[in-house]
C-alpha cells in the first residue's frame, strides 16, 4: 500500500473518528492488519512485533491467504499509527506481504442495548 494512500485514508478515518466524539484524549488498543500467501511468513512477522505489542495473531483467511492482526496500545495520533504503520510495512513487504489497514474500537456512549 502506498504511503500517499494510506496517508489519506487514515486522515479521512481520524477525522470521522473526532466527528463521532473519540476519545483522543487516552491511549487505545489499535488493531493493524497485514495479508501474506503463507503462514510462515505471517507468523514470523507477528514473532518479531510481540515483545512490543499487546496482541499479535495469525489466522488463515477463506481465501487461504494468512491475515496477521497486530495490536499495538498507543494515542490514536496521525503521526503516531503513520509511524508504526510505517515500521510494519518495511517487515511486511520484503516478506511478500501487503498492509490492510487498521482500526480502533470506538465506545459509543449512552447506548443501551
Amino acid at each position: 500500500m502506498g504511503t500517499a494512500s494510506t496517508n489519506d485514508i487514515s486522515s479521512n478515518v481520524l477525522r470521522r473518528m473526532k466527528e463521532g466524539g473519540f476519545d483522543f484524549a487516552r491511549i487505545h488498543p489499535i488493531e493493524f492488519y497485514a495479508i501474506f500467501p503463507d503462514e510462515e511468513r505471517a507468523r514470523l512477522v507477528a514473532k518479531n512485533f510481540r515483545s512490543e505489542v499487546l496482541n499479535a495473531q495469525v489466522s488463515v483467511r477463506d481465501d487461504g491467504a494468512w491475515h496477521v492482526l497486530i495490536s499495538k496500545v498507543m494515542y490514536a495520533t496521525y503521526d503516531g499509527i503513520g509511524a508504526f504503520e510505517h515500521d510494519l510495512e518495511s517487515m511486511v513487504a520484503p516478506l511478500g506481504g501487503v498492509l490492510d489497514g487498521w482500526g480502533v474500537t470506538q465506545e459509543l456512549k449512552g447506548l443501551r442495548v
